[in-house]
């Protein structure tokens, strides 16, 4: 779900993309929607969609040549720069410190049917976690912004099963914003350890603005008990209640979903007794959370791997070192 901008901002995030071959589907993410951002100095970040990368870089390639490593330009042009992305990477090539009207630019290039997998299935990991904190559309010709509220309600379901009974509002939207930093080698040593904690205190208003019909649903539908408490909060409470599970687990996409295995002899003595025992529910809660924090960390160790290799060939020697000593610091300072 795209985020409320300014018309100035939106105007500012079109500007850039005239200089670039047409695209059917554009976000800006990060930084540049935080309210209170007054750092003039990052960069603002894209997400890109087109129906044929190739093809697309081919074009870019004719405008914007200076975009990209020039290695890459001399050694293979836009067949290296897809088939690093796609063999290597998870479909995604990144041009950062893209130098444009005085500012800084980072866009991220992605076949549409890969996006729309990702958001759909889960299958990486990776835009679907993007599209999971704030984003600003700019472009979207797919409607891939309706498309998107499978993918939140997913996270929603997802954090919940991993939250006690018990939660604020600013829980559950760091829950559902851990989720694609679970597992993710960046997090090691090149990010900051109170990311999330930033991201979610900096843009609460947009999470609140992306989650809180999701969150009124779910009450409609006896899954939560949402009351409100100071500073234009809500606290939450649910039952671990097996039916409540099902439901959790059933918006989840299907490969997830059928990882999620109930053990048959906890559901045969629940069918026998009628209802689920206290012991027995935190049980199944516990298994299904487990189960589930397994198969993200996993998608997303892999998908973040495969795409810093990616990243670093793409960009160059001299941008990798640069882009890696600015998130080194970051995660530096963040741990003294």
């Amino acid at each position: 779900m795209s985020v409320a901008i300014g018309i100035m901002d939106n105007a500012a995030f079109r500007s850039f993309l005239q200089v670039l071959p047409p695209v059917e589907f554009a976000c800006v993410y990060g930084s540049s929607l935080h309210p209170s951002n007054s750092d003039k100095t990052t960069m603002t970040d894209y997400i890109i969609g087109v129906a044929d990368p190739k093809q697309w870089h081919s074009e870019n390639l004719k405008l914007n040549k200076h975009h990209y490593a020039s290695w890459m330009v001399h050694l293979g042009g836009e067949r290296l720069i897809t088939g690093v992305a796609d063999e290597i990477g998870v479909g995604v090539h990144f041009n950062p410190f893209v130098s444009w009207n005085g500012k800084l630019f980072k866009y991220g290039v992605v076949r549409m049917h890969d996006l729309l997998q990702d958001v759909h299935y889960w299958e990486k990991f990776y835009l679907c976690g993007r599209l999971q904190k704030p984003v600003h559309i700019v472009v979207d010709n797919l409607d891939v912004n309706s498309t998107n509220s499978v993918n939140l309600r997913a996270a929603v379901s997802a954090a919940l099963l991993l939250l006690p009974s018990e939660f604020s509002e600013a829980d559950l939207y760091a829950k559902v914003c851990s989720l694609s930093y679970m597992g993710d080698v960046r997090m090691l040593f090149a990010e900051d350890k109170n990311k999330v904690k930033k991201i979610v205190s900096g843009q609460f208003d947009l999470f609140q603005s992306m989650y809180k019909p999701l969150l009124e649903e779910y009450e409609a539908k006896k899954l939560l008990r949402l009351s409100s408490i100071a500073n234009n909060q809500i606290h939450i409470s649910q039952d671990c209640d097996l039916s409540v599970d099902y439901s959790l687990v059933s918006a989840l996409p299907p490969s997830i979903r059928n990882q999620i295995r109930m053990k048959e002899g906890v559901k045969e003595k629940l069918w026998e007794t009628g209802k689920a025992i206290s012991d027995t529910r935190s049980r199944v809660r516990e298994e299904a959370a487990n189960c589930l924090q397994r198969i993200l960390r996993r998608r997303v160790m892999v998908s973040s791997a495969r795409q810093a290799v990616s990243g670093l060939l793409a960009v160059g020697a001299v941008n990798a070192s640069r882009y890696l000593a600015k998130k080194v610091t970051k995660a530096w300072k963040s741990w003294r």
